[in-house]
């Protein structure tokens, strides 16, 4: 792979990477910000591939078909089983609206680009200056994070920062140890089972999980 190619492909699914992020901010649906989550992992599985290629490692391939399985998969369809029946729960009230969230997108990527200049100076090769886009992904997850009200959004806003820590990791080191790739995943696979435990526990017993109704019950 020329080093041209590298770099168009490699900003390619930087930029579908980040734009996941983004549109999870745009919808309220929780289906549908679910499928962005997966097509997120896709687009970070094609990441991992891309360097794969390009360093020529077969250790990076299998990890680009393990972030593939986990993150575009099974992680998805775990949170989509906590979803439950409710197929069409949106986020009617979030702290923050779209059009704010949107524009705090913006100005987040802005802080990641200027936060992420000390590291692309010491090291100013072809996927270091994408690693912008994984930091700008890890903030946007703390986002929805701290202003999404439903327990399951808060779920892909963790996700959303673990996928943004590994695309940083990827970009900058041009890879990480197998094994510690699987122990990362393991550790978010077992974090996401016992949310999806929770949430369909607090489904099953007050009907619902939007957190303000909760605390409105608690206080009652």
């Amino acid at each position: 792979m020329s080093e041209s190619t590298f770099a168009q492909a490699l900003y390619f699914a930087c930029g579908a990477f980040l734009l996941a992020a983004v549109l999870v901010l745009w919808r309220r649906d929780l289906a549908a910000i679910i499928r962005l989550f997966a097509l997120q992992g896709v687009t970070l599985a094609a990441i991992v591939a891309v360097l794969a290629g390009h360093e020529r490692s077969v250790e990076l391939g299998l990890l680009a078909l393990g972030i593939f399985a986990l993150r575009a998969v099974l992680l998805p369809y775990l949170v989509g089983r906590a979803l439950g029946g409710a197929g069409q729960a949106r986020e009617t009230s979030p702290l923050v609206n779209v059009a704010s969230s949107l524009l705090a997108a913006a100005v987040l990527t802005l802080v990641a680009y200027a936060v992420a200049q000390p590291l692309v100076q010491l090291s100013p090769s072809t996927a270091t200056r994408a690693t912008p886009v994984g930091l700008t992904v890890v903030l946007i997850g703390f986002f929805v994070l701290v202003t999404r009200r439903r327990a399951l959004s808060q779920v892909i806003g963790f996700l959303l920062i673990d996928n943004g820590i590994t695309a940083v990791a990827f970009l900058t080191t041009a890879g990480v140890p197998i094994i510690v790739e699987l122990g990362v995943s393991l550790d978010v696979l077992f974090a996401v089972l016992v949310l999806q435990v929770l949430t369909t526990r607090m489904r099953a017993t007050f009907g619902d999980t939007d957190l303000d109704e909760l605390k409105e019950l608690r206080d009652a």
